[in-house]
């Protein structure tokens, strides 16, 4: 969530950061006017306090008529206290709600507009040329499944539409990228983590993935847990409701989980072979850095993205993510595109995301730097997700044999393994 004071000093600047996401702008009145009641009820409730307990060290020394019209009053004020502190605790409930609703403070540098409003801030690799090397790239499920890799006509009989099974080298491959990737990850600094898969909906609700982003979550009604769809809302409330001392700071974790989204709205997209799925592995990082810190945090968490991609030798660009497709969280988000051939276009990868104050101001979670205690900035940047990295890697890399170059990185997990070779009918 925002802070509080910075919407009663700057509220245009709110405004127009939710009119650039395309949110609800009147929120912003909203939440000024149940704030203002919540601290006016919150002025009367303590001048009533102060009154009765004024009062209450009268009607010992009082007598006759004075004491009995004291005690009348203190029959009054104890209503009149009941009233406030009711008053007080309904505009405080009001103004809570109103501002979780509340979307991050969108970065000025941020292009302005929806999905397709992005701006190129870099292009890496070269893409090749499948024409001048004389064959038509495969996609990526004729590939997994000429590899014995993907099998996703068995994952829908198990499970249902957009469900898989990596098989054979395709699961050595996921195997092989997670090591990687956690590998890279370790000697940059991180601490490994594997996550629970199922968290409390404090936890879901902190992260900001019960706004916009909740009809993709799901929810076992049960248990009132929620399923992950991204390790970082584990590493987020990982420190809920602690006290860090800034010189700890940054710390830096890689988790590991598998992860879960309903896909909700995506009816017809990408329906072929393991793109967009309900289920998929990821490697995520995730750091807790002092709120000044956060933009040189996000950049080094884009350029770690950029050496992963990099050392999988795939081409790709790097997007600066418009303001109406960010993530309530996000203040500022960077999205790593790779190229896939059979589609013609740059897909996602991973992204990385500043979220400033936005969740450790929702979760409860601060630095101690001397006697100042405030919130710290939380970021998180996808390392590794495995399926649509698969996608890629496998199109990038096809032969016209239909067999698949490994990459250098990737050669030390596959057991030295230079080609993924179809396997015999």
């Amino acid at each position: 969530m925002i802070d509080l004071r910075l919407l009663r000093e700057d509220p245009d600047r709110v405004r127009a950061s939710q009119r650039a996401r395309g949110e609800d702008v009147a929120l912003v009145d909203s939440l000024l006017s149940a704030d203002e009641r919540r601290r006016s009820s919150g002025v009367r409730f303590d001048e009533l306090r102060a009154e009765q307990k004024q009062l209450g060290k009268l009607i010992p020394k009082a007598s006759g008529e004075e004491k009995a019209e004291l005690l009348q009053r203190a029959e009054q004020l104890k209503a009149d206290v009941k009233a406030a502190d009711a008053a007080r605790a309904e505009a405080d409930t009001e103004t809570q709600d109103l501002l979780q609703r509340l979307g991050n403070l969108v970065h000025p540098d941020v292009p302005v507009g929806g999905e397709e409003d992005f701006v190129t801030l870099e292009t890496h690799g070269t893409i090749r040329d499948f024409d001048a090397e004389g064959f038509a790239p495969r996609d990526h499920l004729e590939l997994g499944q000429t590899l014995g890799a993907i099998d996703v006509e068995r994952g829908a009989k198990v499970s249902g539409s957009r469900f898989y099974f990596l098989t054979g080298v395709g699961a050595l491959l996921e195997l092989a990228l997670v090591n990687a990737a956690m590998a890279q990850a370790t000697a940059a600094g991180f601490t490994p983590m594997l996550t629970p898969a199922l968290v409390r909906p404090q936890s879901m609700a902190g992260t900001g993935f019960l706004g916009q982003a909740a009809q993709d979550v799901y929810h076992l009604a049960a248990d009132d847990l929620y399923l992950v769809g991204t390790s970082e809302v584990a590493l987020a409330a990982y420190h809920m409701d602690e006290i860090i001392e800034a010189d700890r700071l940054p710390l830096r974790y890689a988790g590991f989980s598998p992860c879960f989204r309903r896909e909700a709205g995506s009816h017809g997209k990408d329906t072929r072979g393991i793109f967009r799925v309900h289920q998929f592995d990821k490697v995520e990082m995730f750091s807790y850095v002092a709120p000044e810190d956060s933009r040189a945090e996000h950049q080094r968490l884009l350029d770690w993205e950029k050496q992963w991609l990099t050392s999988l030798e795939l081409p790709f660009r790097v997007i600066d993510v418009a303001s109406a497709d960010l993530g309530s969280s996000a203040a500022r988000k960077y999205d790593c595109e790779a190229w896939i051939p059979t589609q013609g276009k740059y897909r996602e990868l991973t992204s990385t995301s500043d979220c400033t104050e936005f969740q450790s101001r929702r979760l409860s979670i601060r630095m101690r730097e001397g006697k100042q205690v405030r919130p710290l900035a939380t970021l998180n940047g996808t390392l590794c997700a495995v399926p649509r990295t698969i996608v890629a890697i496998l199109e990038n890399h096809q032969q016209a044999d239909g067999s698949v170059r490994v990459p250098e990185v990737l050669r030390p997990y596959l057991g030295g393994r230079e080609v993924l070779e179809p396997v015999a009918k």
